[in-house]
């Protein structure tokens, strides 16, 4: 029978009334993106303290992946071979669409990287631009314990690889030195005179990383949640899935609802020894969760290939849309299951989306 692996997504109920108002624009001709500056993030909310409003969704719009046992994209799935459930009542699919979609990247850079790990990425870092058309746009952003936004989102290619030529990606050791826990000479605990200072991300307390993961992807959605609902929004996070809750003012679970709520698709490049090591599973759960992909690097070249799979992966997927009918318009949470009627295909898309506590859409 079927292969389904299927990740959970938001869909503002805002955004689903433009879909409704204004029709879909997917098989327009892309316009290029004039460079624009990123939007200045929001302070971070807890869900608890938002006014919850509960609002019909109209039209839901799913991006669909599709691949065979090798991990190709299958490029030939019917409209009737697609059947869409939510809640566990089928649906009738109003839409099918096959057309590729311009992107909207965050290049998201882990900035504490084992050294020989962040030696590589540094090194193929400009490769990704290989990986963009000239309808997509980008900005590269990185984190530590903290969250750096970079320059804004740009089309003009030179003007993204300048941003990658001037990335120089700090790294630390694998093990604390001797002496105390900071990166350096101490006494007492606190670093000895004149000894030569360290970057903040370069701490290891107790053996334990300092990063911020889940407030960095936080941050990079609330960056791509205005870029327009005719491009695909995607995270390319650069990382080996390092983090530590006490550093966070965000939890993994509310940042996942911000991806999912923008619709924003996460495809984490997990750097080399993350493969070997249980940490990385953070880098699964973003991708999983949001709709997007999780690949492995070990060396240079390997990350030089990946970035432009992974922009091809988001870039053509199949868009279905459907009004739902059958279930109930009064709940916050609504689970979505695709089948392929084909054997031997795996599935990449959003298991549900949620409906309210957002603002309503601007009218034309």
């Amino acid at each position: 029978m079927n292969s389904k692996r299927c990740i959970n997504a938001v869909l503002a109920a805002g955004t689903l009334t433009l879909v409704l108002a204004n029709g879909p624009c997917f098989s327009q001709t892309p316009q290029q993106s004039q460079d624009t500056p990123a939007p200045t993030p929001q302070s971070p909310q807890e869900p608890s303290r938002q006014p919850k409003i509960i609002s019909n969704v109209t039209r839901v719009v799913l991006p669909v992946t599709v691949k065979d046992k090798s991990g190709r994209l299958v490029p030939d799935i019917r409209r009737d071979e697609f059947r869409v459930f939510e809640d566990n009542v089928e649906q009738e699919i109003a839409d099918f669409k096959v057309e590729a979609f311009p992107l909207s990247v965050i290049v998201l850079l882990d900035n504490d990287l084992k050294q020989k790990d962040a030696e590589q990425v540094d090194e193929s870092l400009r490769a990704i631009v290989a990986g963009m058309s000239i309808y997509d746009e980008a900005s590269v952003c990185s984190f530590d314990q903290f969250f750096r936004e970079g320059d804004g989102f740009t089309a003009n290619q030179e003007k993204l690889m300048t941003q990658l030529k001037r990335t120089k990606l700090d790294s630390h050791t694998s093990a604390p030195p001797q002496g105390g826990p900071f990166n350096g000479p101490t006494i007492n605990g606190q670093p000895a005179p004149g000894a030569p200072s360290v970057h903040e991300s370069a701490r290891i307390i107790k053996s334990q990383t300092t990063k911020a993961l889940d407030d960095a992807v936080y941050s990079a959605a609330q960056l791509l949640k205005d870029r327009g609902r005719d491009r695909r929004k995607m995270i390319l996070l650069i990382s080996d899935g390092q983090n530590n809750p006490k550093y966070n003012t965000n939890s993994y679970k509310t940042a996942v609802k911000e991806l999912l709520r923008y619709g924003v698709s996460v495809y984490s490049v997990a750097a080399g020894s993350a493969y070997f090591d249980r940490k990385f599973s953070r880098l699964i759960d973003y991708a999983h969760d949001s709709g997007g992909d999780v690949y492995f690097a070990v060396k240079r070249n390997t990350f030089e290939e990946l970035y432009s799979r992974v922009t091809e992966e988001a870039r053509n997927q199949y868009t279905l849309e459907y009004s739902p009918h059958g279930t109930d318009p009064g709940r916050e949470h609504h689970t979505i299951e695709v089948r392929v009627q084909r054997e031997g295909v795996s599935i990449l898309t959003r298991e549900g989306y949620f409906a309210g506590a957002l603002p309503t859409a601007p009218s034309k």
